[in-house]
């Protein structure tokens, strides 16, 4: 069947039988010839080629003697090996080329462009300054692992200027085979979000190995004991930090929609306020919490008015002093967008510790640590402080790269953000996305669904993520027709030939022709198998891929050694923290 993208259809293989039956019947004769000559030369006659002609094919047909001295049963032992090495070869070819044509449309080797070892490799060296004198370059120092093209290989790695989106359902290898493989490999500083222990039970040793691990887990999910503290204050040393401080604990608390409404703005407003005046003024969260309580409280007026900024001063007493019903309920918002930081354990986390090591985002960024951040899903989570530590990385690495030579990081930052719509819900992120990639910060946005971006970000903001993403993965477990839909029709086309056949008074007529249709069905997408995934990477003709476990991989001893010992340090400690 023949098979083309788009353009003109393609030529009726058919058509060319009559070729095909000389090309078979010259190679048979060939195969003959010199089959008898390899047998009769090992039969003891000597190498002793006959004339190549078809009275030789005949010759040996009537059974004349065409190799003289040699036995018949040498002659015909060569001839029956050379013609089945022929066949066997011939098979061969047929069933890889039939490889390449059951991909249905999909890119081959061939056509996978920079995501290929060799081009991935020269992408890396131009990116990273680091690797240009270097002859050989480690396939981790060439980009993000994606997989290997179905069903044969290569091995396909997004660039350091990638940007990524993945769609898995639960239990489709997201973990497995996309964020530990990349956690494990990532040459430079790492920052990994989820709402369970288990990427950094996997991963934790391993990275142990080649710099710090970090661990901030507020709500106990590795029953870790606190080794460290981040001021969150110090985002809101600026006005605009404060914004996105204020932003980030908002947006934890509130959908996509909600969020655009009048009580969610003005209660991010009020929040960027007192946040700011806390922060110029060397104050603590707690005193934001009084602050907030106690709408009265005089203290963020004071500092601001001490601070000279007048008209945040004026836009914080405008609310005091508005409608009983419209403050109360401006601050209610504001005190629920910070209920978090009312749980003790989770407040301990950002509030200064002399006794403990102070976590600077900027020096990680100039690392080769890594950073763990844990939060559980739903109500209580401390999503809004993960998704502001998580920012203030994203923003530290920017710095830092626009401070280095080619603006880019080097090596780049990881940013995994597993769970991203549960735990990390940073409102900006698909803004984020058209410019981190071009500063060596590479993003990695794992969500179970399209619509479960679409209830964070919105309908506009998930498909300017979509947009602004240059490599797509979409894994099993997809069921969302619309979008299954849409993929469907982004993979595109190919011809495919029909035949059908017709009796009539003149004789039996067959006819051919050709239609056009989708490369993969809606259904198709929906169905895509575990271990496997869909790829569509900017420029790059979509490709099938089989996913890399970390398990299968020839490390996968040492790692699960790392997962047992951490997760028994982990059970060890939930274990004596048993209130029942």
């Amino acid at each position: 069947m023949g098979k083309q993208r788009g353009g003109r259809a393609p030529v009726d293989p058919s058509q060319f039988w009559l070729i095909g039956l000389i090309i078979g019947g010259f190679a048979l004769l060939a195969a003959l010839w010199l089959g008898g000559t390899i047998g009769a030369f090992f039969g003891g006659a000597g190498w002793n080629p006959p004339a190549f002609g078809f009275d030789t094919f005949f010759a040996v047909l009537s059974g004349e003697p065409v190799w003289q001295g040699a036995s018949l049963t040498a002659v015909v032992t060569g001839m029956v090996a050379t013609v089945g090495f022929v066949v066997i070869l011939a098979v061969l070819v047929v069933l890889l080329m039939s490889g390449g044509n059951d991909r249905g449309g999909l890119a081959t080797a061939e056509q996978t462009g920079d995501l290929a070892p060799k081009a991935a490799a020269e992408k890396a060296r131009r990116l990273r300054r680091s690797l240009r004198d270097r002859k050989k370059i480690d396939p981790a120092d060439a980009g993000l692992l994606l997989g290997d093209l179905h069903p044969s290989g290569p091995e396909l790695r997004a660039s350091w200027e990638d940007v990524a989106v993945v769609f898995m359902g639960p239990r489709s290898g997201k973990t497995s085979a996309l964020a530990v493989p990349n956690i494990l490999q990532a040459p430079g500083p790492c920052v990994v979000t989820s709402n369970k222990a288990d990427i950094y039970a996997i991963t934790s040793g391993e990275r142990a190995r080649r710099g710090r691990v970090w661990l901030f887990d507020p709500q106990s999910i590795a029953h870790a004991d606190r080794e460290m503290w981040w001021d969150m204050l110090s985002m809101a040393r600026t006005i605009e930090g404060a914004d996105r401080l204020a932003m980030h604990l908002v947006s934890a608390t509130s959908g996509a929609e909600e969020g655009e409404d009048f009580w969610a703005k003005a209660g991010r407003n009020l929040l960027r306020i007192v946040l700011h005046a806390a922060s110029i003024d060397g104050r603590n969260l707690r005193e934001v919490l009084d602050w907030l309580a106690d709408p009265g409280d005089q203290g963020p007026l004071i500092i601001l008015r001490n601070h000279g900024l007048a008209a945040l001063a004026e836009n914080l007493d405008g609310t005091v002093r508005g409608a009983p019903e419209t403050r109360d309920g401006i601050y209610e918002h504001a005190r629920q967008a910070v209920a978090c930081l009312l749980d003790p354990e989770v407040l301990a986390w950002v509030i200064p510790n002399d006794d403990l090591p102070k976590f600077e985002p900027g020096e990680l960024v100039r690392s080769t640590d890594a950073l763990y951040l844990l939060s559980k899903d739903g109500g209580g989570g401390a999503a809004g402080v993960i998704a502001a530590l998580t920012d203030a990385c994203l923003r530290a690495a920017v710095a830092v790269a626009e401070a280095s030579p080619g603006g880019r990081l080097d090596p780049p930052m990881e940013a995994i953000l597993d769970e991203a719509c549960n735990v990390c819900k940073i409102q900006d992120l698909p803004d984020l996305y058209s410019h981190l990639g071009s500063r060596g910060v590479l993003p990695v946005t794992v969500m179970q669904s399209y619509e479960q971006g679409v209830r964070v970000w919105g309908k506009s903001g998930m498909d300017s993520l979509w947009s602004a993403a240059t490599v797509k993965l979409l894994g099993s477990g997809l069921d969302d027709q619309a979008f299954a839909d849409r993929i469907s029709s982004l993979v595109g086309e190919t011809y495919v030939d029909e035949s059908s056949a017709s009796e009539s008074k003149d004789g039996r007529s067959l006819q051919r022709s050709q239609r056009r249709e989708r490369i993969l069905d809606v259904s198709d997408v929906r169905e895509i198998e575990k271990g496997t995934a869909l790829l569509l990477a900017t420029s790059t003709r979509p490709a099938r891929l089989r996913l890399r476990p970390w398990f299968r991989e020839k490390s996968a001893k040492a790692i699960s050694a790392d997962q047992e010992a951490a997760e028994s340090a982990i059970a060890g400690r939930a274990a004596k923290r048993l209130t029942f």
